[in-house]
């Protein structure tokens, strides 16, 4: 696979203009439908759509930068965009999502408004949010989402038409699906082009129209999907299903629909990429002497020593029990932050316990750079006598 760089024929440092610029010019040259079908074309046009999908966008291509393809690809694509495979249809909807449409695009690429052609309008996107929990994040998930969608009319078959009626070139652009209005300015005459308002862009009008959805070609339905999560995503990270969005008017492919994903919070961790924090919380008597204990992971109770001896914030880790790595293909671990809880009112025998410990326990050891504290265990001898 080549480098997406070396397939635009841009250098490493190249801004976005200067990417899309060289993204246009391969794709013009070898889209289909100037080259009759031609495999090696096809071919060609696919590899440069995905090279500028990825460099297009800062994630993806920070991602890119750091990991080269493993980190655009398969799970590791998870942060930036969809997961799987690219296809040549991907390669035309990003083509036309960017250079098609009204205004300098897919039919002007190739010379421009051909009269009395029929300009096709993708659906528009759907942007929905799903929710996780960590668990799901650490063992994947296959979640099922409800849309409210456009599909195409039963009645008109999604032309916008009534039984046997025919779609007419547009008499106010001749087919062109804009308007150009020339208007004076201190500089001269300026070009103005605009949506065609009578026919909205499409070229054709259609005088009989289907009485079911008005001429638009479209209805809308609530459909279900399901969706794959795959293990150790993040909030933010999106999945997107190419082509399952809304239709567009009178037969036109449909857009995407993108799901973006939002991590709940689960009270018993604090997450740091892909490794898990617990605190522990332990007595005095338990961080001195040590104990066998568990504590929760996201995968079950877990078995852990706690030596005799250890001080407050000193961490114990669990190998392998965070959160899978998208990037790495490993787990991370998990982190137990001791935290030695100290009473906050002793009395009756507890408080007796205290004052004969701090007279066996002696003097602090001395601290790197510091001296002996014996000032703050006197005090504390005098609190636990008052």
């Amino acid at each position: 696979m080549r480098d997406y760089y070396e397939v635009l024929g841009v250098s490493r440092d190249a801004d976005p203009d200067s990417i899309k610029k060289a993204y246009r010019k391969l794709a013009l040259r070898y889209h289909p439908d100037r080259n009759g079908g031609d495999d090696e074309a096809e071919n060609k046009f696919r590899e440069a759509t995905e090279a500028y999908e990825v460099l297009r966008d800062q994630e993806k291509r920070a991602r890119y930068d750091r990991f080269g393809h493993a980190g655009v690809k398969s799970g590791a694509g998870a942060r930036g965009g969809g997961f799987g495979g690219f296809g040549f249809e991907d390669a035309l909807n990003i083509f036309m999502r960017d250079f098609g449409g009204f205004g300098g695009g897919f039919e002007d690429a190739f010379g421009g408004g051909r009269g009395g052609g029929r300009r096709v309008q993708r659906g528009r996107d759907i942007k929905l949010r799903l929710k996780l929990t960590l668990e799901e994040v650490a063992n994947g998930a296959r979640k099922t989402v409800r849309v409210r969608l456009l599909n195409p009319c039963d009645r008109c078959e999604g032309t916008g038409a009534a039984d046997g009626a025919e779609a007419e070139v547009c008499e106010t652009c001749q087919g062109r699906g804009q308007v150009r209005r020339v208007q004076q300015s201190v500089f001269g005459q300026v070009v103005a082009a605009t949506t065609c308002p009578t026919c909205k862009g499409q070229g054709q009008q259609i005088r009989d129209v289907c009485t079911e959805c008005r001429g638009d070609g479209r209805m809308r339905a609530d459909e279900t999907f399901d969706v794959d999560i795959p293990a150790g995503v993040t909030s933010e990270n999106f999945l997107t299903l190419r082509g399952q969005g809304n239709v567009g008017p009178r037969g036109g492919p449909r857009g995407d629909i993108v799901v973006v994903l939002e991590v709940e919070d689960d009270p018993r961790f604090i997450r740091q990429e892909d490794d898990l924090i617990y605190e522990l919380p332990l007595s005095f008597s338990q961080a001195a002497l040590g104990l066998e204990t568990t504590v929760p992971t996201i995968y079950g109770e877990e078995s852990i020593s706690v030596p005799a001896g250890t001080q407050s914030g000193e961490v114990l880790t669990l190998r392998g029990k965070g959160l899978p790595s998208l990037d790495r293909g490993r787990r991370g671990d998990q982190h137990v932050r001791v935290h030695v809880w100290t009473p906050t009112e002793v009395r009756g025998e507890q408080a007796e316990l205290f004052r004969r410990l701090a007279d066996l326990e002696g003097e602090p050891p001395i601290r790197s750079g510091g001296s002996r504290r014996s000032g703050f265990w006197t005090r504390m001898k005098e609190a636990f006598s008052a």
